[in-house]
Order: C-alpha cells, then structure tokens, then sequence
C-alpha cells in the first residue's frame, strides 16, 4: 500500500477544533500517514477577536500553524475537516475556505478523495449532526468518498454514539474524546491507504 497523504484543516475558535485537529495529526501520522495540518483563515475582523480574550488566546495559540491553501486540498488523498457547529452548520470561516474550492472541483481534483468530519457545538443537542451532514453533502458534491466513523470502534459507543463523525462540546479532549478522534483518523488514513493501493 502506498503512504497516504492526509490533509487535516480546521477552524477553532476558542480552541476545542484546533485541539481535535491536533490529535488527528498525530493519530494519522501513526497510522502512516504524511500529514499537512493546516487552519482556515480568520474572516472575523481583528477588532472583535481581539475584543474577546478566549478568542484572541485562541488566535495566538494556534498562530504558527499554516492557513490551508488550495495546494493543501489538491496535494492530499485523504481530507480531516473540523468545524464548530454555528446554527446547525459549519462555521462561516469554513464554508468560506470551502467556497474557494471551485477551481478544483471544476477540474475534477476534488473526486474521489476521501474525506471525513468533525464538530463542536455548545451543547450535545446543538447542531452536530445536520453540521455533519451538511459536510457531508458538499463532499457528495464533489464527488469524493465519505469515510465517516460508523460504529467502527467500541469508542463510539463511549463518546456519545455519533455515527457520522465525533461531536464534542467546548473544552479539551478527555481521554474518550482522544480516542475517538484518533479512531477517526486512522480509519480515514487506512481506507486511503487500501484505495491508493
């Protein structure tokens, strides 16, 4: 099997996703995967970022790591996205990086890639599902091949039992958040693998 090569972009406000992001990387390149962790853009304006001090702290923190291209997207076989959940669907930062995808959907560069997502929402019932499933629908759009979690690992059964991607609520990953998040990478690092064979 050929090495994967799995791009893993997030948005994160006050940091819950960038931490997602963060396990996912390490949990793909265990899997044997080469890794681009990247961060969408900031479309918030500096003013009201910096107007809130878990944001700004958040903006710092993750600072040094890259904002995602369209060679990040172009260069991968495999897509991770993390999003918070805004009104039942993805953060605006998100779907804007996502809207400037059009060049290489037009050129077929978007089919057939594997792809999975993850989310936060305030709360369990906040919207994670039809965040979810809004990814996911774009994804169809393209054409590429959906590799959601499912009911893979007995983990799913422990983080709360979403079948489409892991859902969390603000904060830092416990351990059954961890190994959830790492289910998911390996998972899409493994059927990438197996379709590049």
């Amino acid at each position: 099997m050929s090495t994967p090569k799995i791009t893993i972009i997030y948005y994160s406000t006050y940091g819950t996703n960038h931490g997602v992001a963060q396990t996912a990387a390490k949990a793909a390149e265990d899997a044997g995967a080469e890794v681009r962790l990247r961060r969408v853009a900031e479309t918030a304006p500096a003013e009201v970022v910096a107007g809130q001090d878990a944001w700004k702290a958040a903006a710092e923190a993750q600072s040094d790591i890259p904002e995602a291209t369209l060679d990040d997207v172009d260069w991968a076989d495999g897509l991770f996205l993390s999003s918070p959940t805004r009104f039942g669907t993805v953060a605006s930062q998100m779907r804007a990086f996502i809207d400037t995808l059009g060049p290489l959907w037009m050129e077929g560069k978007l089919a057939d890639k594997t792809v999975t997502a993850t989310t936060s929402s305030q709360n369990p019932n906040g919207g994670a599902e039809s965040t979810l499933l809004g990814f996911y629908t774009t994804f169809m759009h393209w054409g590429a091949i959906i590799v959601p979690p499912g009911y893979t690992d007995a983990v799913k059964f422990e983080d709360g039992g979403n079948p489409y991607g892991f859902s969390t609520t603000p904060g830092a990953l416990d351990d059954i958040g961890q190994r959830s998040v790492a289910h998911q990478a390996r998972r899409l690092t493994e059927v990438t693998a197996r379709l590049g064979g």
